[in-house]
C-alpha cells in the first residue's frame, strides 16, 4: 500500500489508540490465570493478535467484541493446540510467550514471519539451561525449539538488548514449583519492566526486585488470578500524534484516553516536546499540543527507543541541529532504524550524523527550499517509519509518498484515520 501524505493543518480531537504493550501482557497474564479475565479497549494491532493468537495456542478459551476480549485461562497448566507456535511479527509477543511456552510439558516449535525472522532469541538458549530446560534456535533467531520445559533456579542477564526477555521470564517463572533469580548486569529499557512488574501485581503475582532491576527473586508456586480491566491508552501513538500537533496544528489539537494505570516508556515524549520548545497542557483524560517552533534540543532516548522516528521528524523543523542520544537500541527493530532514519532523510535532504562513540543521532535543519519536492520512500515494514514519514508529509511543502504503509498496523492501524479525522490531507495512491 503507497500512501501520498500532503501539507496539512489539523485541528480537532482524537482518541489515542490503546497500547499494545499493555494488552500483550495483560493477554499473557490472562492466560496464566486460573478463571476468566475480561480486557476493555483492546487494540485491533497485529501484534496484539498475535498474542491472543499464541494464548490460544497454548490453551486459553478466547472470545471477542468489538471492543471486549474474554480469556478463560489455563491456570498456569498450559494445554497447547498445536505444535507450532506463531508470533507473526510481533517481537514482544514472541519475547514475552517464549518463556512461557517453556511451561508447556511436550516439545513446542515457534516460528516467525517477516522481520522477526532475523531478530535475536538465541539468549533463551542459555537462560533455558539455566533454569533447567532446553531451548534451542536457528543461527540465533528463528525457528525456535523448545524440547525440555523450565524447572527454576538462577540465571543471569549480560547487557540484554532488549527488556523483553527479562518480561517473558517475569511471567514464567512464578508458575514453576521451585523458586527462582535473575541477575540483570545492565537492564535496559527499565519503565518497561516496571509496567511488567505492575502488571504482574495486578494478577496476584509477587516478584521481589531491587530499584534498579537488576536482581529479582521469584518463589514458585504462585497463581495469576483472573483481572476485569481496560486497557491503557497508548504513548507510542500518541507521540506521533503530539509531534503532528506541535508542527500542524491550526492551534492546538486534543488527544484523550492516556489516563493510564501502568507506566509507559514513551510518556518522555511530554519532557522531549517541552525540550523542543512545545507547548503541552493536560485535560482531563489526556493532552492538548499547541502549535509551537521548534527549538534545537537534546534527549535521552535509551530507555525509550520508539520515540526516534517521531522525534527525529521533529528535530528537523528546527533551525539548529538537534542531537537524540541511544542509537545502539535501534539496532534490532523492524527496521536497523538509526540507518534508515539516515537514508530516508537524505533522500529528502535531512542531513542525519550517526555518532556511534557517542551512541547518538544528530538530525540538522530541513532548508525550507528542499521541502517541496513529492518523493517516494519505502518504510523497510517499520510501522514507526510509517508515522515518523508521515509527520515529515504533513508539515513539509510537498508531498510525502510512503511505500509499504500497512505495515502500520502492526501498533496503530487507526493511524491514517486518526490523521484523517484531525484534517490531514491523505490520499491512496494506486498503482
Amino acid at each position: 500500500m503507497i500512501i501520498r501524505v500532503s501539507p496539512s493543518t489539523l485541528r480537532g480531537e482524537v482518541q489515542a489508540p490503546p497500547s499494545k504493550s499493555v494488552m500483550q501482557r495483560l493477554v499473557a497474564g490472562a492466560l496464566l490465570a486460573d478463571g476468566t479475565s475480561t480486557l476493555d479497549n483492546i487494540s485491533q494491532s497485529d501484534d496484539c493478535t498475535a498474542s491472543l493468537m499464541l494464548a490460544s495456542q497454548l490453551g486459553a478459551e478466547i472470545e471477542i467484541g468489538e471492543q471486549r476480549v474474554s480469556i478463560s485461562g489455563t491456570g498456569g497448566k498450559l494445554m497447547p493446540r498445536t505444535e507450532v507456535l506463531t508470533p507473526g511479527e510481533s517481537g514482544l509477543a514472541a519475547r514475552l510467550f517464549t518463556p512461557i511456552a517453556g511451561l508447556a510439558p511436550t516439545p513446542l516449535r515457534m516460528e516467525a514471519e517477516g522481520t522477526l525472522v532475523q531478530r535475536p532469541m538465541a539468549v533463551y538458549e542459555s537462560l533455558f539451561d539455566a533454569y533447567g530446560g532446553q531451548l534451542s534456535c536457528l543461527n540465533g533467531a528463528f525457528p525456535v525449539e523448545i524440547a525440555r520445559p523450565l524447572v527454576g533456579g538462577a540465571a543471569e542477564l549480560e547487557t540484554p538488548i532488549s527488556s523483553q526477555y527479562i518480561t517473558g521470564l517475569l511471567f514464567a517463572l512464578p508458575n514453576l514449583l521451585r523458586g527462582s533469580k535473575l541477575k540483570v548486569t545492565y537492564p535496559t529499557s527499565t519503565p518497561y519492566v516496571k509496567m511488567t512488574m505492575e502488571v504482574l501485581e495486578d494478577f496476584g503475582i509477587a516478584i521481589a526486585a531491587n530499584d534498579s532491576f537488576t536482581q529479582f527473586h521469584v518463589d514458585g508456586g504462585q497463581q495469576f488470578k483472573p483481572i476485569d480491566t481496560v486497557i491503557d491508552g497508548d504513548w507510542s501513538g500518541a507521540a506521533a500524534l503530539a509531534v503532528a500537533g506541535m508542527l500542524c496544528a491550526e492551534g492546538s489539537i486534543a488527544i484523550h484516553g492516556l489516563s493510564n494505570q501502568y507506566t509507559q516508556a514513551d510518556e518522555a515524549i511530554r519532557g522531549a516536546l517541552l525540550f523542543a520548545g512545545g507547548a503541552l497542557s493536560g485535560i482531563d483524560d489526556g493532552i492538548q499540543v499547541a502549535k509551537r517552533p521548534v527549538r534545537p534540543f537534546t534527549v535521552d532516548l535509551t530507555d525509550s527507543p520508539d520515540l526516534f522516528p517521531v522525534l527525529a521528524s521533529l528535530a528537523a523543523f528546527g533551525k539548529k541541529p538537534s542531537t537524540l542520544k541511544g542509537i545502539r537500541r535501534l539496532e534490532h527493530k523492524e527496521s536497523h532504524r538509526a540507518q534508515r532514519i539516515a537514508e530516508a532523510w537524505e533522500k529528502l535532504g535531512i542531513q542525519v550524523e550517526l555518532d556511534e562513540t557517542n551512541d547518538c543521532m544528530r538530525v540538522h535543519p530541513w532548508a525550507p527550499e528542499r521541502r517541496s519536492t513529492q518523493v517516494r520512500i519505502d518504510s523497510s515494514g517499520d510501522h514507526r517509519m510509517v508515522m515518523a514519514l508521515s509527520i515529515l508529509g504533513m508539515a513539509g511543502n510537498g508531498a510525502m509518498e510512503i511505500s509499504n504503509a500497512a505495515c502500520v498496523a502492526k501498533s496503530y492501524p487507526e493511524f491514517f484515520d486518526d490523521l484523517d479525522t484531525l484534517g490531514a490531507q491523505i490520499q491512496l495512491v494506486r498503482g
